[in-house]
């Protein structure tokens, strides 16, 4: 039920102290001509409403959620304390920065860590996003070009394992894309690498990569990657989706990145989903950071106080003042509750609860690849279970919401058919990776015996099966309130 079928006229529980300033109304011409149409339910109703909705959602802290690629980590309640803190929440983007240098030191520390965890020399905090980020290092990579006279530098190489942000994001930066293709162990093909940068010469502007990659495999190649790329005056992107596989162990910088973006609302332990918020750092080594977006942080003329400083080869501005702030608080809050150590045995937690569910799922499920050991995630293809008994990955999915599971990502990557991508996270207990497992080796033997139940799941949850191909070619995004 929406809250506006729970609307009956006369209802409300406004109770607002009367005015005690002088009321000011707008011109005649910046009125409405009618009043908005909003719901009117008293508040029990609207308390009971989101209540009711909220139950029927599922989170980290409903049950497992083993979202590949997204990182849906549980989030520690002392990010939120932190970042719920009134010298953080009651601060003016606009008050001058020597009444906030509290504000401006979590800036500065957050950017420094960030550094060393990626081996990069400089960030910026503004983009919002991932996809935002991305847009923003290849708009860094473009200006450098420019800078350089090199106009005619206006390809992007990207695997076809990519996330498909990463072409989307090319394209808005005004570049055109090169696809290259995966070799049979899932990792970039490196003869065609070779062979693309060859022909194409001075049109490479750079190549976009994440690694791991999509498939959850380290490209053992990587610094004959990003040196083939080099070698043709191109720069190497790192799309940093996957970091919290390698985080405090490898660094992108090391690799032979030049830039790289994060994700703070999935490696550092921001909620994200449904919208947001999230954060999208962009780091890049010394040669890009002339041109990064906004303001960074530095250390004032006047004894330890800190300014903000804009570079005259600057984007300009990717996002208003200095990103999303309180995600920023959130991230510094665990990157200094886990510390160096911490983050590392995150890293090495990740990559031993997939491999561990990889491991158990071998027999029952085939892997993509053939791989044998795996990063953070795993993809399992599902092609020949529906050649054999016409249950699809999309049926298995809907099997685990009858569980209390969320799906893993499926169909995706591309380059894998009926692909199903977990992720457990480093913060799942053996229990209930134990439970996992348990049922999905469940829903695998339904397949054989009984593939009809999994074409009519879920059956136990709020709605059933839904028709997901209606719902997004005819769309309906607006209440109907009928005749007036």
């Amino acid at each position: 039920m929406l809250i506006f079928e729970r609307s009956r006229d006369g209802r409300g529980n406004h109770m607002l102290p009367a005015c005690d300033v002088e009321k000011y109304m707008p011109d005649e011409s910046h009125l409405r001509s009618s009043a908005p149409r909003l719901p009117q339910v008293s508040e029990p109703d609207i308390a009971r409403h989101y209540s009711q909705l909220a139950r029927k959602a599922h989170g980290v802290n409903d049950g497992f959620y083993p979202l590949g690629s997204c990182t849906m980590k549980y989030n520690p309640r002392i990010n939120e304390k932190t970042a719920s803190l009134p010298g953080f929440t009651d601060i003016h983007p606009l008050q001058p920065a020597d009444t906030a240098q509290g504000c401006l030191q979590v800036l500065k520390e957050l950017e420094e860590a960030l550094g060393e965890i990626t081996g990069m020399d400089r960030f910026t905090l503004q983009p919002a996003a991932g996809a935002h980020g991305e847009f923003t290092g290849l708009l860094l990579i473009k200006a450098w070009h420019l800078a350089n006279g090199d106009v005619s530098r206006t390809k992007i190489i990207v695997p076809d394992s990519a996330h498909g942000t990463n072409p989307a994001s090319a394209v808005m930066a005004g570049m055109s894309v090169i696809n290259v293709d995966s070799d049979e162990k899932g990792c970039v093909d490196v003869e065609k690498l070779r062979s693309i940068c060859e022909e194409e010469g001075s049109a490479i502007a750079g190549l976009m990569l994440t690694n791991p990659n999509t498939a959850g495999i380290f490209d053992p190649n990587i610094r004959q990657i990003t040196d083939i790329v080099h070698s043709c005056g191109g720069q190497v992107y790192y799309d940093g989706a996957n970091l919290n596989a390698i985080m405090g162990i490898a660094r992108p910088g090391d690799m032979g990145f030049d830039c790289v973006h994060l994700n703070l609302h999935k490696t550092f332990s921001t909620p994200h989903g449904g919208g947001g918020p999230g954060s999208g750092p962009v780091g890049c080594k010394s040669h890009l950071a002339p041109f990064l977006p906004g303001v960074t942080v530095e250390q004032g003329a006047e004894g330890d106080k800190l300014a903000f400083a804009k570079g005259e080869k600057s984007l300009g501005e990717m996002k208003n003042f200095y990103g999303n702030f309180l995600v920023a608080v959130r991230a510094l809050t665990y990157i200094k509750t886990l510390g160096a150590e911490g983050l590392r045995q995150a890293s090495e937690n990740a990559v031993l609860n997939a491999n561990y569910m990889l491991a158990k799922l071998r027999d029952t499920y085939d892997i993509a690849f053939g791989v044998k050991i795996c990063m953070h995630e795993f993809v399992m293809t599902l092609e020949d279970m529906l050649h054999k008994t016409g249950v699809s990955a999309m049926d298995i999915a809907k099997g685990l919401l009858d569980h209390g599971i969320h799906p893993p990502t499926m169909y995706f990557p591309l380059t894998v058919h009926e692909a199903l991508m977990v992720e457990p996270t480093e913060t799942e207990s053996k229990e209930t990776l134990d439970e996992a497992i348990a049922v999905f080796r469940d829903l695998a033997r339904r397949a054989q015996e009984d593939p009809e139940s999994l074409h009519r799941a879920p059956v136990t949850t709020p709605v059933g099966r839904l028709d997901e191909v209606g719902a997004a070619r005819h769309p309906v995004l607006k209440y109907d309130f009928g005749e007036e």
